[in-house]
């Protein structure tokens, strides 16, 4: 179940639930009148919005400049010392010669890209945030050109780049200097799929939301859901550890990825791409990878568990007044909604009114999803009803068809969207305990007074990740200096994590010990220097500037 502010809630095998705090939402109660424990639900939501275009500007167009450096993006308060986000020197790597051009065309002949016009999208980031200077795209098709590429590289001392569907949001996905962009694109096959066991297995460059039709095709599902499906890879989402909307229900990668196939920085090949659910045959390889952001290997092929699709999916949009009873409402939802609670989001009504402002998209959501949809029903009745009596929720609106789900589903989807049309947005990926997800942004707006445009919240209370935005006119690094260390300070005092979902990438990798302990990052860096003791694989992201 998905919960936002108000709330999104679909029922039955599969049921996520959004709430949101405002005064009023739709009308939920009407709703109820009409429904029976045995009927299914009807909404009252508006219509299909068009798709969601997610990929707007992080900068607003009038404060983007080309050629912008990392360093001068992250600069300091005085405008000279740079911010532990800005980019540090370049390494003594190697520089592209024609020669090594040469020998990448014998590898992927026909791939390889050096026209500045071409390679321009590989080099800034989704957020236009980050931009490198690479010179260089090369594009293989299978894992012995990528085995061969790395092993290349590493021989000439040649930084690479890993890149997916460059969606990442800490500057992960993007060179900060020359490095060459390897790019999975064209790695975008599905190799098998067990119709039995549920286990697909692909390569790295598969596009999410392909996959994720390939398998409804078949009555099945990804136990991976993000707003940018239509862009981000396989791959790229193993290697940064991504969560997303069905996690609660699911689990993390770290559970539904069986196998991975991997490629070193000296080019061998590590081939760890099984397809069992038990295998306790020594250390659990894999395991390294996932999350490590293309610092430690490249990964070329996946093979993950994939769930049955449901039968049923209800979304329940719900509003609450304060956070309280949105938290009371999230134990009543599993309390009595049990097993077909797929989610549970909240977004605040600082999020809805930059929806309604930038986008024109009116009050909101709740979901559910399940096996069988009169049990189903009767489970969601009975806990609106509860929570409506008990007086946790104000009002709220209920679907079941796709294209009304779609609309809900778009209201959470979609802030990052309006928080572009706002201004110069700086966003934090933090996990809590989930009874202090909230009280992060009730206190950063008293610390930072005027000096924000925005301060908002949404984001997993299933899973207690908070996503924090703070939007300014333009680029304001004294609001920065206000901002941090002042965010990482407040979790690391609650025992959260800086980055739930994001990953550390170039912009968070100083803050890492706000959330580790230094021994813990030392072997961190030792494995790094095992398995690539050259550092070309994804330099200057992940791991800290100290660790030399």
């Amino acid at each position: 179940m998905r919960i936002v502010s108000p709330a999104l809630m679909p029922v039955c095998a599969y049921t996520p639930v959004m709430v949101g705090f405002f005064q009023r939402t739709l009308r939920l109660r009407t709703a109820l009148r009409h429904l029976s424990p045995h009927s299914t639900f009807s909404s009252t939501a508006t219509a299909g919005r068009p798709p969601v275009d997610l990929c707007g500007s992080f900068l607003p167009a009038t404060s983007w400049q080309s050629g912008v450096c990392c360093r001068k993006l992250h600069s300091g308060a005085d405008g000279s010392k740079p911010s532990p986000a800005a980019a540090p020197d370049r390494r003594p790597f190697s520089r592209i010669t024609r020669e090594d051009l040469d020998s990448f065309r014998k590898i992927v002949p026909g791939r390889v890209i050096t026209d500045p016009d071409l390679l321009e999208s590989s080099n800034v980031d989704w957020l236009k945030s980050v931009r490198g200077s690479s010179e260089v795209l090369l594009r293989p098709q299978t894992t012995e050109e990528v085995s061969k590429i790395l092993k290349y590289c590493n021989g000439r001392n040649l930084a690479l780049n890993p890149q997916g569907g460059n969606t990442g949001l800490v500057g992960g996905s993007v060179p900060v200097y020359d490095e060459i962009v390897l790019s999975t694109a064209l790695m975008n096959n599905i190799l098998t799929f067990d119709g039995i066991s549920g286990i697909l297995t692909c390569q790295a460059g598969c596009v999410l939301e392909n996959v994720s039709i390939y398998l409804e095709e078949r009555d099945y599902i990804m136990p991976l859901d993000l707003g940018a499906k239509g862009s981000c890879h396989i791959g790229g989402n193993v290697a940064t550890n991504a969560g997303g909307l069905r996690l609660l229900r699911y689990g993390s990668l770290h559970g539904t990825v069986l196998g991975l196939e991997v490629v070193l920085a000296d080019g061998r090949v590590l081939d760890c791409l099984a397809t069992l659910r038990k295998d306790n045959t020594g250390y659990d390889l894999k395991q390294l990878f996932i999350g490590s952001e293309g610092t430690l290997g490249v990964i070329t092929a996946v093979s993950i568990l994939c769930p049955r699709k449901p039968k049923s999916v209800n979304v329940v949009f719900l509003g609450c007044e304060t956070f309280e009873q949105l938290l009371k409402t999230f134990q009543l939802c599993r309390g009595m909604l049990g097993e077909i609670m797929s989610a549970y989001e909240f977004l605040d009504s600082e999020c809805m009114r930059l929806l309604n402002t930038h986008l024109k998209l009116p009050n909101p959501i709740s979901e559910t999803s399940g096996s069988d949809p009169t049990h189903d029903g009767e489970k969601l009745h009975n806990f609106l009803e509860e929570a409506m009596n008990s007086s946790l929720v104000t009002d709220g609106t209920v679907a079941t068809e796709d294209s009304k789900i779609k609309a809900l589903w778009s209201m959470r989807e979609r802030v990052t969207e309006a928080l572009t049309h706002d201004g110069f947005t700086y966003k934090y990926d933090i996990s809590l305990p989930v009874e202090r997800i909230y009280q992060l942004v009730t206190d950063m707006r008293e610390h930072l007074g005027g000096r924000a445009k925005s301060v908002v919240g949404y984001g997993h209370v299933g899973d207690g990740n908070l996503h924090l935005n703070i939007t300014s006119p333009a680029k304001d690094p004294a609001l920065l200096a206000a901002i941090e260390p002042f965010v990482y300070e407040w979790t690391a005092s609650c025992h959260g994590s800086i980055s739930a979902e994001h990953g550390l990438g170039l912009k968070k990798r100083n803050y890492i010990y706000y959330s580790k302990p230094r021994q813990v990052v030392a072997l961190m860096g030792d494995i790094k220097a095992m398995l690539d003791p050259k550092g070309i694989l994804n330099p200057y992201k992940t791991l800290p500037d100290d660790l030399k």
